[in-house]
């Protein structure tokens, strides 16, 4: 069973302009509404590849509510954990001729929260996945996602955050990180270029501890390093629609792969695949897509 957390997971208000002028009035041509957050993402994209899996996280108010409600209606499984103040948040997405985004912050998570978030992991199971993706809210202890590896010794974690992060994991040994090669090279305060820069700070991050290591290089590909493999691919060709989601999507693709058939190379090449259908899509990538991309890969 797959599991993802979503610390604060968010409507996305997805509002298209054309001719924006800031301090006038602009009338839309195309909105819509959409589950937002890393881990959800990767939710998503595991159900449209047919993985069962369960979103875990908080929510809160009708916001809230409305986050469950899509997911459902995409076939994502939810166990959230429901706040008794304030609402989940919405982020306005602005696509004109630059695109701007306004994040809201978000309800305010309490350590008895956490504790009950605590009580769910309990029910994992030995050889469960659980993905850790992205930032967490303030207010919330900076090394929550170490304090849940600790408690999920016999799970294969996946861990797709930045900085400190990212860094105060790899002793407790994750099952996998995904940085992308910016965020890789801001941990290490250099500028990753090319495939052997990735492998040679990924391979880095294996000495600290990760078992795995994925890194997404945009449209150039990725580099994944282990103690005894190194595999490296170009990206699929196509026109870069909409890169939100798309590392989420490759976690999601990876993922699925890799239960398929305990391969990481096959695992990777689909990670690669998922990441790029959904940069190619306007929305998170199907199942079509990325088989579609896979094939044309080999």
């Amino acid at each position: 069973m797959v599991y993802t957390i979503t610390f604060n997971p968010a409507l996305d208000y997805v509002v298209k302009v054309k001719d924006y002028k800031e301090g006038n009035v602009n009338r839309s041509f195309d909105e819509k509404l959409l589950p937002g957050g890393k881990g959800i993402n990767v939710s998503q994209v595991l159900s449209n590849l047919g993985i069962e899996n369960t979103a875990l996280g908080f929510v809160a108010g009708f916001t809230g509510s409305e986050i469950e409600r899509l997911l459902e209606e995409k076939g994502v499984k939810c166990d959230f954990i429901r706040l008794q103040e304030g609402n989940s948040r919405i982020n306005v997405k602005l696509k004109a001729e630059k695109e701007t985004e306004i994040n809201a912050t978000g309800p305010k998570i309490t350590e008895k929260d956490i504790e009950r978030l605590f009580k769910k992991l309990d029910k994992l199971k030995n050889g469960d996945f659980l993905v850790l993706a992205g930032s967490i809210p303030k207010g919330i202890d900076s090394k929550i996602y170490s304090r849940i590896m600790e408690k999920c010794r016999n799970i294969n974690v996946i861990v797709d955050a930045e900085k400190e992060l990212l860094k105060e994991v790899l002793p407790l040994k994750p099952f996998m990180v995904k940085p992308n090669h910016i965020e890789l090279g801001e941990l290490f305060g250099v500028e990753i270029k090319s495939f052997e820069d990735a492998k040679m700070y990924a391979e880095k991050l294996v000495e600290m501890g990760a078992e795995n290591v994925f890194v997404s290089m945009a449209e150039k590909g990725g580099v994944f390093v282990n103690k005894k493999e190194v595999f490296y691919t170009d990206a699929p060709k196509g026109e870069v629609v909409n890169s939100t989601g798309a590392g989420d999507s490759a976690v999601a693709g990876f993922i699925a792969g890799y239960m398929e058939n305990k391969n990481y190379e096959k695992a990777f090449k689909m990670g690669i695949c998922a990441g790029s259908a959904s940069a190619f899509s306007e929305n998170l990538a199907n199942k079509q897509e990325i088989i579609k991309l896979l094939t044309s890969l080999k």
